[in-house]
């Protein structure tokens, strides 16, 4: 298909699209090694359950509140560094220290001391990520504004940020085993904070040295930040939810984002629970290594094949018949999924991972090239550029899908019989867990096509809105 060729001057250098995979690395590591930190709060820190669901949630909620904020104020912001660079160095700092300071708990505190402690820190951390997060998704945005050359760029940054889903896994082995490093999982926990908030201080702070931001000129009607114009900042700021959630096609990637996210996520734990009670009959010391590896390769599949393929797929057939494409393979990797996982071959479980892996690596690479075509768009239609309220909205959307999907989740196992309290499961009760890890990502799939059929932007329609847009306002340079 594609009968444009990306013009060398709209071409992102390599280290400019290492630097942004650097800092997509770093917005997975952090949600990824809370994943399995998250784990020890009860574990080992002897949490209680019910408070432990209130400190996932409760900053969670705050999180997504302040996005769109964010977002706004990047959109409005202007130095002589820039929208958004100031933001993604001066976040990756704050961000990095305030994980480090947030798992700095000690089993000996009491239980009020600590719920208090990690809830207070844990409000800084998320506000510090959402500094950093959100200007840095408006940046890749805007790095390009070729239609393929966004798909490259977004494919870079999916490639890097797979690979903490690829080293997270391994965190359960380190923390959690005393033979190797440390006595105590506490300790672990500690210890392993530095690291990680440390390694994402340095990989954070390299899109704002080396990315380059858009110039942008002067827009009509364009809002300036200030305390003297605060009730028109606040009136400016509503105009511009309205007007990215009244955008048809934004809402069509929003909408499928939300179900393929959420299907994913409401049965992630599944695989665990299959592997452990299905495949082991629920030793944990027979599982071993097995579910790390599950994570790990299916991290892998995605990196290093599907990525390279749905980015080579949305060159010639464009980014909705990829993502169509993409996600009907998923399909059949789910349906897979009811042999491959065989008490007889364990190593079965790996075989449907590369269709599964088209369904979650299609998704974030096309979908974040797409919103950067609605960018477009929109300042066609509205006159000014707002990348950093579209990733805001965006990401609010898959931050939401992924709290549904764990209340979702255990309302599922709950529904299939699944006893948290029983070392083996009943046969009706493994066979209907199986059942839903295969038939809830399939039916949200579906649907989510459906509503990506009528999707607007092609390729020819981008180049169009970008035509216009230099008629109207000349070329932008970075």
């Amino acid at each position: 298909m594609a009968p444009y060729k990306t013009a060398a001057e709209d071409k992102v250098p390599f280290a400019q699209k290492a630097a942004y995979g650097a800092g997509q690395l770093t917005i997975n590591l952090y949600p990824a090694a809370l994943g399995v930190f998250m784990f020890y709060l009860i574990y080992g820190f002897k949490m209680d359950p019910v408070l432990a669901g209130l400190l996932s949630a409760l900053p969670k909620f705050f999180d997504a509140l302040i996005d769109p904020i964010m977002g706004y104020i990047s959109d409005n912001t202007r130095t002589r560094w820039g929208r958004r660079k100031p933001y993604v160095l001066l976040g990756s700092i704050i961000t990095g220290i305030a994980f480090m300071v947030l798992w700095q708990l000690h089993p000996e505190n009491s239980e009020i001391y600590n719920f208090f402690y990690f809830l207070i820190l844990s409000v800084v951390f998320f506000l510090a990520f959402t500094i950093y997060s959100t200007p840095f998704i408006g940046l890749g945005y805007e790095m390009t504004p070729d239609y393929n050359e966004r798909t490259r760029l977004m494919a870079v940054g999916q490639f890097f940020g797979q690979m903490a889903w690829m080293i997270a896994p391994w965190f359960w082995i380190l923390i959690g085993n005393s033979d190797l490093f440390f006595e105590e999982s506490t300790t672990g926990v500690r210890v392993l904070s530095f690291w990680v908030g440390g390694a994402s201080i340095i990989l954070g702070a390299l899109p704002a040295l080396f990315c380059k931001e858009l110039k942008l000129p002067e827009l009509e009607g364009e809002s300036k930040l200030s305390m003297k114009k605060l009730a028109s900042n606040i009136k400016e700021f509503w105009k511009a939810i309205v007007q990215t959630l009244t955008c048809k096609p934004f809402v069509k990637l929003c909408g499928a984002t939300f179900l393929i996210f959420n299907g994913f996520q409401t049965i992630a734990q599944f695989s665990y629970f299959i592997i452990l009670y299905y495949l082991f009959d629920g030793s944990i010391s027979a599982a071993g290594a097995w579910p790390p590896w599950f994570s790990t390769v299916n991290a892998g599949f995605t990196a290093f094949l599907i990525i390279p393929i749905v980015t080579r797929i949305s060159t010639k057939v464009g980014k909705r018949k990829a993502f169509i494409i993409s996600t009907l393979l998923s399909i059949v990797g789910y349906i897979l999924k009811w042999w491959g996982f065989n008490p007889a071959n364990p190593w079965l479980m790996f075989l449907p991972l590369p269709l599964i892996s088209f369904g979650i690596g299609g998704l974030f690479t096309l979908m974040m090239s797409m919103t950067a075509d609605v960018c477009d768009l929109d300042e066609l239609n509205n006159g000014t550029r707002r990348e950093g309220m579209f990733g805001a909205v965006y990401w609010l959307m898959v931050k939401l899908g992924n709290a549904l999907a764990f209340l979702v989740s255990g309302v599922v196992l709950k529904m299939v019989g699944f006893d948290q309290n029983a070392e083996i499961q009943t046969t009706e009760s493994l066979i209907n867990l199986r059942l839903a890890d295969i038939i809830i990502p399939i039916i949200f799939a579906l649907i989510a096509i459906w509503m990506m059929m009528k999707y607007s932007i092609s390729e020819k329609r981008a180049l169009e809105i970008r035509e216009a847009l230099i008629a109207r306002r000349g070329k932008v340079k970075h």
